[in-house]
């Protein structure tokens, strides 16, 4: 059951990060460079913080 619950867990993760990128560079908004690579580094490392936490749960033997 954790397995599993870890498998949507990072497919979750990995489609926050997509959809949040997507987002951001699809806004109507004339918001500069510097703040839509801010937002953009949030989303890249937001879901990859939650994908190594997770790899740790598959990874466990116990």
């Amino acid at each position: 059951m954790q397995k599993i619950a870890t498998r949507i867990f990072i497919c979750a993760s990995l489609a926050f990060g997509v959809l949040g990128i997507s987002v951001v560079l699809t806004r109507p908004e004339d918001d500069s460079l510097l703040s839509k690579l801010l937002f953009i580094t949030v989303f890249i490392i937001l879901p990859s913080f939650a994908l190594s936490v997770a790899g740790k749960y598959l990874n466990d033997k116990s």
